[in-house]
């Protein structure tokens, strides 16, 4: 088990040191579950609160909390602990899952595919016809890459991703498990003797950018023509719907749940909530952010916050929302 002192968590973040204590740091956790050798965190006035009823023997804390840490435990100060948090998750990781195969013997990989120096293919992987893994690509078990696809050096792709014909990855992106990448788009029209529909051919294919992380049981759909588009920095969650060509700018963030219509166009740096519907061909411009649960059916411009049902100026929304609250206890004591 890994274990460090204070100090030696201290080194590592560069913060400043409130008190001491002699309990060896066995791991993070958070307030209400520490024990006497967990470190815990601390970001805001609220949580500084629980402290006292925490059993963690340090803290990594706001610079701007005025609390002291209490005999034999310790605070490190620092500007964002946000940032001290993700260097000491780093040193107490347990690492990956290993491969005892750099190429499993129950994965099936064709002889015109080209796989680079140091990638890793786990048993029940496919791999087609001419598709190029780049170096140290990482396959974790039962993984299906069709033909023709490119992934980019460094990436890992998780179980149970399945990755279509034509589809392009780039470098050091993170596909969590049960992805489904370059599937059709949902595109049907009526027939002409109105009995049934007609499937519309989609023809098209998924270009992801470089740095891109995609959560688990996420679905993004190939292009009707062209190329669904998921540009560099994109950091999307769990469970989303990605319809054929949508577009997404650099470092777009996408909670959980979140479905966005064929053609969108969502802008660099705009953040989407969780359970946001975003209809067809709508525009969403750079830096815009879209509250949780909100249907966003007209553009948004560059910069602005949205929310609700339809997607309206959050103030303006709040203000309807406490106008209705004020209406219903009116209406409630009458």
């Amino acid at each position: 088990m890994k274990s460090y002192t204070i100090k030696e968590i201290n080194e590592i973040v560069k913060g400043e040191l409130v008190g001491d204590t002699n309990h060896q740091i066995t791991g993070p956790e958070q307030l209400d579950k520490a024990g006497s050798n967990h470190i815990t965190f601390i970001v805001s006035r609220k949580y500084g609160k629980l402290w006292g009823n925490s059993k963690a023997c340090s803290a990594v804390i706001d610079e701007k909390l005025n609390i002291e840490p209490g005999e034999n435990r310790a605070f490190i100060k620092v500007k964002n602990a946000e940032l001290a948090m993700v260097k000491i998750l780093e040193i107490f990781d347990p690492g990956p899952p290993q491969f005892d195969f750099e190429i499993h013997p129950a994965a099936t990989v064709h002889e015109s595919a080209t796989i680079g120096n140091g990638c890793k293919i786990g048993a029940g992987c496919y791999v087609g016809v001419d598709v190029v893994l780049g170096d140290g690509v990482v396959l974790y078990p039962n993984v299906t890459v069709l033909d023709e696809v490119k992934i980019g050096n460094g990436t890992i792709i998780w179980p149970g991703t399945v990755i279509r014909e034509r589809c392009e990855i780039g470098h050091f992106c993170i596909i969590h498990t049960n992805t489904s990448i370059g599937a059709d788009g949902f595109g049907f029209t009526p027939r002409e003797d109105g009995q049934g529909l007609v499937k519309i051919p989609q023809i098209g294919n998924v270009i992801i950018g470089n740095s891109v992380e995609i959560g688990a049981n996420t679905c993004i759909d190939r292009g009707k023509f062209s190329s669904t588009i998921i540009g560099d920095g994109c950091k999307i969650d769990n469970l989303i719907q990605i319809a054929h060509n949508c577009e997404l700018g650099r470092s777009v963030i996408v909670a959980a749940t979140t479905g966005i219509a064929g053609g969108a166009k969502i802008g660099d740096g705009a953040m989407i909530g969780g359970g946001v519907s975003i209809k067809e061909q709508t525009v969403i411009h750079p830096g815009a952010a879209v509250g949780a649960g909100s249907g966003v059916m007209n553009d948004i411009p560059a910069g602005k916050i949205v929310l609700g049902y339809p997607a309206t100026d959050s103030r303006e929304t709040l203000k309807m929302w406490l106008a209705l609250r004020k209406l219903g206890k009116e209406y409630g004591t009458k």
